[in-house]
């Protein structure tokens, strides 16, 4: 078993009326993500979590919320990356101090640091604590990918043990899955069977607030070897995966469920609230795949 789980949800972060975060309904949120769809762990703070709209203050307290509901069932890892190395390292020590047992770690984003500083980064936050580190390659919303031979030469780190991969780059992700030991979780969930034939372990998961059992059920008929049953189930779930995104993910995944009777709020500014026409089809969607 991975050392995160096989699959894990990019949690959202619940609003109250107040506008501030509302931690039984994300005690709540997170103990169904487990108990009910089967995730072995949670990403919390992610950009999912809109962490870039949250305090340093409010990450740690929500940190110490979901640890406390699940933390003897699940893997909590946080979200940690910033463009700022300081910023990021204290995020890591905080994270640390909260009760988190790992950090997904994005590169620095809008500054696109030099392939030099971009490794001594990664470094530095890897030697600020002694949790496992995902890193987080996305490099259509950092402005830069990490490049194959600094992936391997970060793995050689013993803190440095998986890949949120984002890329989109199934032949990349071989190579370097081919030349480590680092554990390959898809970023995107449409690429979680694709990548599972090349070698990965898992998904961190958007539509996976709703579609887990599915997510699950791929990577369990994959490892069994029935290809034929992972391809179905893929194919059944494929306009989940999909439709999170036809906004921006956190978006979609409060709205629809807001409308699935949850209390989550709205996102933050510069975040909006998702169109009632494109809603209404990502719930039809839904229904299709879970209810029908």
């Amino acid at each position: 078993m991975p050392v995160f789980g096989r699959l894990l949800t990019a949690m959202v972060t619940p609003f109250g009326k107040d506008g501030g975060i509302d931690h039984s309904e994300a005690a709540r949120l997170a103990a169904h993500l487990v108990d009910d769809l089967g995730n072995e762990g949670l990403v919390v703070n992610g950009t999912t979590g809109e962490s870039p709209t949250t305090s340093d203050e409010e990450q740690a307290a929500l940190l110490r919320t979901v640890v406390e509901a699940v933390g003897d069932r699940a893997s909590v890892v946080a979200g940690v990356g910033t463009f700022s190395t300081e910023h990021t390292v204290h995020l890591a020590e905080q994270a640390a101090a909260a009760g988190a047992e790992g950090l997904l770690v994005v590169s620095p984003y809008y500054s696109r640091p030099p392939l030099d500083a971009l490794e001594a980064y990664h470094l530095a936050v890897a030697e600020a604590t002694d949790l496992p580190i995902m890193l987080y390659d996305i490099p259509h919303r950092v402005g830069l990918p990490i490049p194959e031979d600094l992936l391997i030469r970060l793995a050689a780190h013993p803190n440095i043990v998986a890949v949120k991969d984002a890329k989109g780059d199934a032949v990349s992700s071989s190579a370097v899955i081919a030349a480590t030991t680092l554990d390959y979780y898809a970023g995107d969930d449409g690429f979680l069977l694709p990548l599972l034939g090349v070698g990965g372990v898992g998904v961190v998961g958007t539509s996976t607030h709703f579609s887990g059992r599915q997510a699950r059920a791929i990577i369990e008929a994959h490892a069994a070897g029935d290809t034929r049953r992972a391809i179905a189930i893929h194919q059944a779930a494929l306009p989940v995966f999909r439709g999170v995104f036809a906004t921006q993910g956190c978006m979609m995944v409060k709205a629809a469920l807001n409308a699935r009777g949850w209390s989550v709020g709205d996102c933050r500014p510069p975040m909006g609230t998702v169109a009632p026409e494109m809603l209404e089809t990502f719930l039809a969607t839904l229904h299709h795949l879970l209810e029908d």
